[in-house]
């Protein structure tokens, strides 16, 4: 099953047949003080730099947010969404929780977007569903609810369940263009969270062949050596059926396991890319060498 997106001139398909696919997520600023504050100040200049930053580190489509407290989030989108255009073509996900914000940035996109997110709460598949159909769209979605974000992959699994069987039949969206997050957690809560993820996208891939997503970072919150963990969480969550990742494309270490990974799963046929990546990463070491040494 694959789910297309595109740009105005460049189109990615996730799937079970191709290359893992790398969503930048630095163009957030959860967490980042002085990039709230430029926002709040009207300087979207940062906005430039990360993406020059993930297109740099290998991203294959870039996460959008402007969830930025005591701003006109809608208006912050819409320009975020405008300037990434301008200064690249890559495929966007436009990421926010405010409805208002998630019609202004999918009417200023050009091209098919991937919308994060929806879960399987009712009111909100009616407040976004509609939009995610209106604009072509494809959507993220959670398998939680507001009883609660199931540990267990079958509760999981049932909610899945759920959000096709509404977005299909009551919506109208195809079910290639929906794209599950089965909530990778922090393995330093609950020891057990890495096996359930697994399971739970083994789970969805047997069942439905839909693609998935998570945001890869969720996994080592709050552990050292985060790099490490998510090297090492990557590749086990491809072998299990993940299609694709929220992260940060920065992270050499990180990119290239799932480089690997592609080799591995046969989906970077004869490994051209990953020869091709090594050679151009030895010739610029050895570039770098001489100039040092002339």
């Amino acid at each position: 099953m694959h789910t297309v997106i595109r740009s105005a001139s460049k189109e990615v398909v996730l799937g079970h047949d191709q290359k893992f696919c790398i969503i930048g997520e630095r163009i957030n600023p959860t967490g980042r003080r002085i990039f709230q504050e430029q926002l709040r100040a009207g300087d979207l200049s940062a906005i430039e730099r990360d993406v020059a930053a993930q297109v740099a580190g290998g991203a294959m489509v870039l996460d959008v947010n402007m969830g930025v407290p005591l701003t006109d989030e809608a208006d912050l989108l819409g320009r975020a969404i405008t300037l990434v255009q301008s200064t690249c073509d890559l495929p966007i996900c436009i990421d926010s929780s405010v409805v208002e914000a998630l019609e202004v940035g999918l009417k200023a996109y050009e091209g098919r977007a991937l919308v994060n997110s929806i879960t399987a709460e009712d009111d909100r598949m009616a407040a976004i569903l509609p939009l995610v159909k209106k604009y072509d769209a494809a959507v993220i979605a959670l398998p939680n609810d507001h009883d609660e974000i199931p540990m267990e992959p079958e509760k999981r699994i049932a909610l899945v369940e759920k959000i096709v069987r509404v977005a299909t039949t009551e919506y109208g969206i195809a079910i290639e263009d929906i794209v599950i997050d089965p909530l990778a957690m922090p393995i330093g809560a609950d020891p057990q969270v890495g096996r359930s993820f697994f399971t739970t996208v083994s789970m969805i891939r047997e069942r439905w062949g839909l693609n998935t997503t998570c945001g890869a970072g969720n996994n080592s919150f709050g552990m050292p050596g985060r790099d490490d963990l998510g090297a090492s969480f990557l590749p086990m969550a491809i072998a299990s059926g993940l299609t694709s990742a929220i992260m940060d494309a920065r992270s050499p270490r990180m990119v290239r396991a799932v480089r690997a990974a592609d080799v591995v799963m046969g989906n970077d046929e004869w490994g051209m890319a990953w020869i091709s990546e090594h050679r151009a990463a030895q010739a610029a070491e050895k570039a770098a060498q001489e100039a040092a040494s002339a």
